[in-house]
């Protein structure tokens, strides 16, 4: 039988668990409902035929304004592949296509309010903005010596290339709605399963690890970074509302590493590496993931060493 003192400890501790894991989830909910009927609306509105005259096909402008192109389609890791090999379709060079693919998840609209609600309007925000941009155009401009889009995408097989719901060119408006709204909710219940778990998570290591262990780990300038970079990938949350769950390292873990996740996560994850997978070559999977690995962990350690 449980002793009394250990038992109080154990409801205590649950007790700080349950307000930590649904302070978390809680702020985070709308800006998870914002990104998924953003998503729906791009998804359903956006007439795609015409990107390929906006976008200069000079690799250099090309990588940037398809960094840039992130800001017009608020769609995050989820939603940015199969829609980035749509607008190969219509003819959007390649470095501009991954620079897309790589910047959106961070750069649209809603992730940028999402990070400003979580760290507010200061050095994290503009710093994940930056670093994700410069991530996002060297990639780029990597992928630009490569010619054509079809020398890196894998042939696309009969009825692979279709979307959840359809929406007809003779559509009515409220009809259009309707269906941006069932990828609305399919997207909702899809991506908030990731925030659950890592909302758990970021909870659990709050609530049962002691805090000197946090801070053994966290404090260290490389290993820190290294252990945000894997928590990126393992926990796959969408970029809409990954900031709250990295609020809840701050107190343990140094800037770099927090912003190395931030950066870092939207770009690489599980889900997005399986997507990644089913759309790419694996050559050309291995640059979109290793090229943003090593910049990514470049930046945190650069910020905890050098910028107090």
């Amino acid at each position: 039988m449980m002793p009394a003192g250990s038992a109080t400890w154990l409801w205590d501790k649950l007790n700080v668990f349950a307000t930590v894991f649904l302070g978390i989830f809680v702020e985070a909910v709308p800006y998870l409902l914002l990104g998924t009927f953003a998503s729906g609306l791009v998804e359903v509105f956006i007439d795609r035929d015409g990107m390929s005259r906006w976008v200069s096909h000079r690799p250099a402008a090309a990588a940037i304004s398809g960094a840039f192109m992130g800001m017009i389609f608020p769609v995050c890791e989820c939603g940015v592949v199969p829609l980035t090999r749509r607008l190969f379709k219509k003819g959007l060079p390649l470095s501009a296509g991954i620079s897309f693919l790589l910047a959106a998840p961070v750069l649209n609209p809603i992730v940028i309010l999402s990070t400003a609600s979580a760290f507010g309007w200061g050095q994290m925000l503009l710093w994940r903005f930056v670093v994700s941009l410069i991530i996002a155009v060297v990639v780029g401009l990597v992928f630009s010596v490569q010619g054509e889009p079809d020398e890196v995408l894998l042939p696309v097989l009969s009825g692979g290339d279709h979307d959840h719901v359809h929406a007809g060119a003779g559509d009515s408006i409220g009809g259009k709605i309707r269906k941006a709204l069932l990828i609305t909710v399919d997207e909702f219940f899809d991506m908030g399963r990731y925030l659950i778990i890592g909302s758990l998570l970021a909870a659990g290591l709050q609530t049962f690890i002691a805090q000197s262990t946090l801070l053994s780990i966290g404090s260290g300038p490389v290993l820190s970074v290294l252990v945000m970079l894997l928590l990126a990938v393992l926990l796959s949350i969408c970029s809409t509302v990954d900031s709250f769950v990295a609020l809840g390292f701050t107190g343990a873990f140094s800037f770099g590493s927090v912003l190395s996740f931030l950066v870092f996560g939207p770009m690489v994850d599980i889900k997005s590496t399986i997507m990644y997978l089913q759309v790419f070559k694996r050559r050309a999977v291995a640059y979109i993931i290793l090229i943003p690995f090593m910049i990514s962990l470049i930046a945190g350690l650069v910020f905890n060493y050098f910028v107090k």
